[in-house]
């Protein structure tokens, strides 16, 4: 394996670990800058919506508001590297699984985290490109398959 594929691998990781933390942050201005100009994000799946990146990071915003605490735990991480008919830079397909913990919002708010009431699983699927600011994400597509609810 060469040098190169080794870096490209360490930097789509590292995109990939980004969109789990600005998520969990909540910080939407990081969570755009991990798009290309065009990218779309899908969490229908999820009971969320579809569309451009930077309209379903404001989606993503008024929604994670009900929740206090969001810890997403991506593992399984298979990377494809390709190039596309085209395309101005270098492409890579993720399929990742998550597990995604979190405590739903209410007058505990400001009291110290406590154990999750609400906890989703599922598989990312990112489409990533190259760009000259490093590899950003084209589109990623959330599949949840299962969920546990409070009570």
């Amino acid at each position: 394996m060469e040098l190169a594929a080794v870096m490209d691998r360490l930097a789509v990781d590292g995109l990939i670990t980004d969109y789990a933390v600005a998520v969990d942050d909540g910080d939407w201005t990081a969570y755009r800058r991990l798009f290309t100009a065009d990218g779309r994000a899908d969490y229908r799946s999820a009971g969320g919506i579809e569309g451009e990146a930077v309209n379903v990071a404001s989606w993503l915003e008024d929604t994670m508001r009900s929740f206090a605490m969001r810890q997403h735990l991506i593992v399984n991480r298979r990377v494809r590297f390709g190039v596309l008919d085209q395309d101005t830079g270098d492409t890579a397909q993720v399929q990742a699984d998550y597990v995604n913990p979190m405590r739903l919002a209410d007058e505990r708010d400001g009291a110290p985290a406590e154990a999750p009431d609400f906890v989703c699983g599922g598989r990312y699927s990112f489409a990533l490109l190259r760009t000259p600011d490093g590899w950003r994400v084209r589109e990623v597509v959330v599949r949840e398959k299962w969920r546990r609810l409070p009570g």
